[in-house]
Formats: structure tokens, C-alpha cells, sequence
């Protein structure tokens, strides 16, 4: 009985973990060697900083502290926000992979010339995925972005 209790057990293990070897081998989402680091920023949209989120759009880079490895591009949508990782999606972080926009329309990879569009976020050019997106809280009544991960 202890031996049938012990092979399901290990059986069970055996079976999530190499589930989860192949789910994470398999991400569409970002390439396997992205940085995984939290986000947590807020912004005060009322302030003069961050005038250009108030039209539909605009966008800013955010390079605070706690807003990632290279920090965020966030961008004002018809429904929101949107709200990316500066690192590229599709290739190893390196010292010519930070996502920066362009024209006021694409994100742009300086490293391969990978595009985005930069209201949706949806490849033009190179890459199949989209820039990594974190969610976020807005209260309009405050004017209130917190963007969290």
C-alpha cells in the first residue's frame, strides 16, 4: 500500500513538472530568457508629466523605479491604456534591445528593426508577438494610473 501511494506520488510530480517544462519552453508570450521583475508604479496623470496620456495616442516612457529592467512605454488607447515592457519580446535582452517609439506610431527593436504598432501592440514587422503588456488600474475620478505585475 505505502509503495502504490509512493509511485502515484512520484508519478503525479513527474507528470507537472515536465507540463510545466513544456508550457514554459513553448511561451508565446516572450521569448524564454525575458526578465521576469515586478512593476509597481503609479502615476498621477493630473501633473504636467504626464499631459500627453489625456489624448488618445499619447505616450510616455516611464524609468522609475520598480517599472522593470529598462522600464515602460505607456500609451493611451481608445479603451484605456496600454502599458509595455521596454524589453524586446522576441529576442535575449542585450545592450541594443530596448523598444523605443518612433513617428508616434510603431515600436520599434533598434537591435533587428522589429515593429509594433503602438496603440495595439501588433507585430508589423519581424516578430510574430506582440511587446509584453502589464495590467493595470485606472480611476478616472482621480486620474489615477497604477500599473502592477
Amino acid at each position: 500500500m505505502k509503495r502504490n501511494i509512493s509511485s502515484v506520488f512520484f508519478s503525479t510530480i513527474l507528470i507537472f513538472t515536465t507540463l510545466n517544462f513544456i508550457s514554459c519552453g513553448n511561451r508565446e508570450e516572450t521569448v524564454s530568457c525575458f526578465p521576469k521583475t515586478p512593476i509597481n508604479v503609479t502615476l498621477n496623470l493630473n501633473l504636467s508629466t504626464y499631459f500627453t496620456l489625456q489624448n488618445v495616442g499619447g505616450w510616455i516612457y516611464v524609468n522609475e523605479q520598480q517599472s522593470g529592467t529598462r522600464g515602460l512605454i505607456v500609451v493611451r488607447t481608445t479603451n484605456g491604456f496600454k502599458v509595455y515592457d521596454r524589453n524586446a519580446p522576441h529576442i535575449c535582452p542585450d545592450s541594443n534591445t530596448t523598444l523605443s517609439v518612433e513617428q508616434d506610431i510603431k515600436i520599434v527593436c533598434p537591435k533587428d528593426g522589429a515593429e509594433w504598432i503602438t496603440i495595439t501592440g501588433e507585430p508589423i514587422k519581424i516578430s510574430k508577438v506582440p511587446p509584453k503588456t502589464y495590467p493595470y488600474n485606472y480611476d478616472s475620478s482621480t486620474k489615477i494610473l497604477s500599473i502592477y505585475y
